[in-house]
């Protein structure tokens, strides 16, 4: 009898076990391994060459903005398009000897100049810096101040046997100032409507971006870059690039860009007959334009001439949208397009949790689903990122990063950069091990409480 009884035994545990092997076996085909259907053959983070690594920008510091406006004499200098109140009693206005003298006008600057109030005859300095006056000659009076002006027309009208020493008195004023005509194109303003606030995280991140252009009137010993940028809103806001472009208005300007560009294409269509597999190379930087970095690493001097930040009537200035600067997430990521922070470094984790899902954090095996299946009850993270690369010429390199590793080695954190493609996946141990206790925790024990 107790031989019998040992082999009934014998005959039920490889039953059991092969029904155990069977149902594993159906979850892990359901369910898939990506690591093994979806491979990746990535170059680990620690391994990376220098060259693919992107640059910090967590360094870097603002410039000074005071080099951004110019340095306003003590004096004001004259030159053409100013507007001059002059008052020269018994000439401007004339009256005769037995008339009394005619008041002169008072003029009350515009709200928003800070000119203080001025008297006298609006005269207004022509092209070439002279002004006209009854009775004497156009006097140049380009590069003076109003003192220097005072004297001049009182020493002309003197020679000129018009007026007496001790009766010579003009009155001159400041009544406007010359203004130059700047045209400020942005592309960091947002008009925000009625739908934005009703998708208020949608425009919090940018995506309701628009463009912005204005022409300002800058007035003179004001027309430097930082006022055309308080005019038009302030310095540029972290949807824009950290930098001021100038584009100057000169004609001659204006055909060195254009040539520069044409000259460019003509050399690569002669490149290209000759090698139809070439590269392509980026078109030249424009050496007419200006650049202004507005963030800068420690301990750089910042190369802003004064010149450089001086704008003459029909100079553009622009800022330039970062909407390209962003990175994309896949995989067991929740999909979508993200914005990359202008003014600090983001790290893959940092990506992971901007994504939506923090390191550690379950997923529901990347179906996109909230149902529950074998890797959500199996409780273990997936532990592989993957971030594919834009290399020049269409080229990819896909750089691999150990979760468990990076988190332990900041030097296995790679800072992601524009265009950057993220994707999360399951080691295949993790699977099978989430396979494993999805399978324990869904069928074994339901299978020991039926027997």
């Amino acid at each position: 009898m107790n031989v019998k009884i040992k082999n009934q035994s014998a005959k039920r545990v490889p039953a059991s076990a092969g029904l155990l092997w069977t149902l594993c076996l159906g979850i892990a085909m359901c369910t898939g391994c990506s690591s093994l259907t979806q491979p990746i053959n990535g170059v680990p983070a620690r391994r990376l060459p220098p060259q693919f690594f992107a640059p910090p920008k967590n360094n870097l510091v603002p410039v000074d903005i005071s080099l951004l406006s110019q340095e306003a004499p003590r004096n004001y200098i004259l030159d053409s398009n100013d507007v001059l109140g002059v008052y020269i009693e018994g000439v401007l206005p004339f009256n005769a000897p037995d008339v009394t003298p005619q008041l002169p006008p008072v003029h009350f600057p515009e709200a928003d100049s800070t000119l203080p109030p001025s008297i006298g005859f609006p005269i207004a300095i022509a092209e070439d810096g002279t002004i006209s006056l009854p009775l004497v000659e156009p006097i140049d009076v380009r590069g003076m101040t109003i003192d220097q002006v005072r004297e001049l027309i009182r020493q002309a009208y003197i020679k000129a046997e018009i007026l007496k020493d001790e009766k010579a008195r003009p009155v001159v004023t400041l009544i406007k100032e010359r203004t130059y005509d700047v045209i400020v194109v942005r592309q960091d303003q947002q008009s925000l409507t009625t739908n934005d606030v009703n998708r208020g995280s949608e425009f919090q991140r940018g995506s309701f971006q628009g463009a912005s252009g204005n022409i300002v009137k800058l007035p003179a010993y004001q027309n430097d870059v930082l006022h055309a940028l308080m005019e038009t809103g302030g310095l540029p806001g972290v949807t824009a690039k950290n930098e001021v472009k100038i584009l100057r208005a000169g004609q001659a300007d204006k055909l060195k860009r254009m040539e520069t560009i044409a000259q460019h294409y003509r050399e690569l269509e002669n490149q290209r007959r000759q090698n139809p597999c070439l590269c392509p190379p980026a078109p030249p930087e424009d050496d007419t334009a200006i650049r202004i970095p507005l963030r800068i690493p420690p301990g750089v001097v910042p190369d802003i001439r004064p010149q450089d930040v001086l704008l003459k009537s029909g100079d553009i200035v622009y800022i330039e949208s970062r909407d390209r600067e962003v990175f994309y997430t896949g995989g067991l990521l929740p999909g979508g397009e993200h914005p990359l922070p202008r003014d600090y470094d983001l790290d893959v984790l940092g990506a992971m949790a901007i994504a939506g899902t923090g390191l550690g954090s379950q997923v529901n095996g990347g179906g996109g689903g909230g149902g529950l299946n074998a890797r959500s009850v199996g409780g273990v993270p997936p532990g592989r990122l993957y971030i594919l690369r834009k290399t020049p010429c269409e080229g990819q390199v896909a750089i691999e990063v150990d979760l468990a590793a990076a988190t332990n080695d900041p030097r296995q954190r790679p800072l992601v950069q524009a265009g950057d493609i993220l994707i999360l996946q399951y080691k295949c141990e993790e699977e099978i091990l989430n396979f494993g206790l999805g399978t324990f925790f869904t069928y074994g024990i339901q299978e020991l409480l039926r027997n």
